[in-house]
């Protein structure tokens, strides 16, 4: 498996250098799939990868803190505007040019953010199991669990995350996103303080939101809001979807589809 080496990541500040892993299929346009707070062994990108990759070049990468990257002792409540720095300085690295970004859940934040910041790098983003909201009632009792028993997500869960981030390590990981999910929630000033503070309408690249109908992470009102702030987006939910369709097997070929209609309009575009 390939790997990079990157100077510097305010994700891991006390490293130098950095050590990312990445999985890479196919060639063409780029194509980066930005894995959530679970990392990517959970969620995999496997079938998006076969049914992209003779047009595509598909890299997904573990950023720090997880698979075999650098680990992270603690998760900052700013943990997506640091992984979006280090994702741009990663693609830069491998002197990736104007990718599409397809961020789900965590990774969603962080495109959208990569995007905010330098919309001249990145052709297009595709935003999955979107976050909006810093504070989440509906997911709390979830991040609680991920924060104090890990092990009671379950076996299946708690076998992928130790393949994907070792049993030494894999516990502790989870229980310091589902802390930091509680702390953003916490510092927050309101109900409705948004991840983005009020920039989320500046996105200024071709969006496409993929969302599943039954998503337990959304909140009442959420993809409203988020329509209110990009209008222009494309927001197409998958009935009886998940938090994670690309990977779901009734709700992987409609988000394959969904995505490469997408894709092949920002292609043609080019």
């Amino acid at each position: 498996m390939p790997h990079a080496l990157i100077a510097r990541s305010p994700l891991v500040p006390e490293i130098t250098p950095v050590r990312i892993y990445y999985r890479e299929i196919g060639k063409g346009i780029p194509l980066v799939f930005l894995h959530g707070g679970w990392g990517y062994d959970v969620y995999p990108f496997s079938r998006q990868a076969e049914e992209f990759e003779s047009d595509f070049r598909v890299i997904i990468p573990d950023r720090s803190g997880y698979g075999r990257s650098s680990r992270m002792e603690s998760f900052p409540t700013d943990f997506h505007r640091r992984a979006a720095d280090e994702m741009r300085e990663l693609l830069e690295s491998l002197d990736i040019k104007r990718p599409a970004l397809w961020g789900h859940s965590d990774g969603a934040v962080i495109a959208a953010m990569m995007a905010l910041e330098r919309p001249e790098l990145y052709s297009a983003i595709i935003l999955e199991a979107f976050h909006f909201y810093r504070v989440k009632p509906g997911s709390r009792q979830f991040f609680e669990t991920m924060a104090s028993d890990p092990l009671g997500l379950g076996e299946r869960v708690s076998n992928a995350l130790a393949r994907d981030h070792g049993d030494d390590y894999w516990q502790r990981l989870i229980v310091n996103n589902g802390r930091a999910w509680l702390k953003i929630a916490e510092e927050s000033p309101h109900d409705k303080h948004d991840l983005y503070d009020g920039r989320l309408a500046e996105v200024a690249v071709p969006t496409l939101f993929i969302h599943g109908s039954r998503d337990p992470r959304t909140e009442p009102g959420e993809l409203d809001a988020v329509r209110s702030q990009l209008p222009r987006a494309t927001i197409h939910v998958i009935d009886g979807g998940g938090h994670s369709p690309h990977s779901e097997r009734a709700s992987a070929a409609e988000c394959n589809r969904v995505a490469a209609a997408f894709l092949g309009e920002i292609r043609l575009g080019d």
